[in-house]
């Protein structure tokens, strides 16, 4: 048989960008279901907690960022988009970065804060340099000093409504006193809803990072850098009784490792990015600690190593095949 001749058709060459090979499960509502599957060890904790306080505060976020996303979109003339569920990801992480007993307000204003200064000003969801939830907790974290001020938590069994303890973290900058591992692991320890136990983040963690939503680089720079500085002053101010290890589990590091600095959006696109960006927030968080008069500094670590993933970016292009 003779072949039959080929047509104009068959002889074009459809070029396109790269990538070239993706992965078509990947996609933003995908990526934030499995954020929100992830947080559901930790928000079963703070309930469990913080009981009627922990489902007021989440319940309020996640209404006022979903609303906030709503009118700022509309102001914008663009179409909505709340079935990629990233302003319910924004409302949860927020919520659980929030003390139980902060008053209505402060989550409300926190979630407009988060939607509308965090994202929408730089033209919505892909477009943000920072965290928005981070945005959000930073507002309200300025603006309501007192009300941010983590006054308690329900302690199973006991009888009380709410039982007032300093955190892990103010304790140990107030007192000196150290605070049991196993109560940071767990979480019965006073604090934002969602950094009181190590245990639940660790859950939801490694799921982010084996259905590779999160990049594993980030939290393992954070833990990396944020353990030889503790053993380091560990071995400057001995005898202490607050270890490497307590700096690890105290505080939103474990949080914020996996669920806040993990943001595909503010966190660099290179994996030697990743890890520049992963051990400068945990340097940042230590310096804070110990040489600020905060005890924590997550929030504003993440935020300031956000300024910099552009040029982070920028520093680890990686080079071409072939390129010299």
């Amino acid at each position: 048989m003779t072949p039959e001749p080929l047509t104009a058709a068959d002889t074009t060459l459809h070029v396109a960008p790269s990538p070239h090979v993706f992965n078509m499960r990947m996609t933003v509502t995908r990526m934030m279901i499995d954020v929100l599957l992830a947080l559901v060890p930790v928000v079963l904790t703070a309930i469990y907690l913080f009981r009627w306080y922990a489902v007021k505060q989440l319940v309020i976020c996640l209404v006022a960022a979903v609303c906030a996303e709503v009118v700022f979109t509309r102001l914008r003339a663009r179409p909505l988009h709340l079935r990629d569920m990233s302003a319910v990801v924004t409302g949860v992480i927020l919520g659980l970065s929030l003390p139980a007993t902060a008053p209505w307000y402060v989550g409300v204003i926190g979630s407009v804060a988060a939607l509308g200064i965090g994202q929408m000003v730089f033209g919505g969801l892909g477009m943000n340099i920072f965290n928005p939830a981070m945005v959000g907790r930073a507002f309200v974290m300025i603006a309501f000093a007192g009300q941010m001020a983590a006054s308690g938590y329900l302690l199973p069994g006991s009888g009380v409504d709410i039982l007032s303890q300093a955190t892990p973290l103010t304790l140990l900058r107030q007192s000196g006193q150290s605070t049991p591992l196993l109560s940071m692991l767990l979480g019965t320890t006073n604090g934002s809803l969602g950094e009181t136990s190590v245990l639940a983040c660790l859950l939801g963690g490694v799921y982010l990072c084996w259905c590779k939503v999160a990049a594993w680089e980030i939290p393992a720079g954070i833990f990396l850098s944020a353990l030889l500085i503790g053993l380091t002053n560990d071995l400057l101010t001995s005898g202490s009784g607050w270890t490497a290890v307590h700096h690890l589990t105290g505080g939103a590091l474990c949080f914020g490792a996996f669920f806040i600095a993990t943001d595909p959006v503010s966190s660099p696109l290179t994996p030697r990015g990743k890890w520049i960006f992963g051990l400068g927030i945990g340097t940042l968080v230590m310096l804070l600690r110990l040489f600020s008069g905060y005890p924590e500094g997550l929030m504003f670590a993440v935020l300031l190593m956000n300024a910099v993933t552009p040029l982070i970016n920028r520093w680890t292009i990686p080079r071409p095949f072939g390129g010299a």
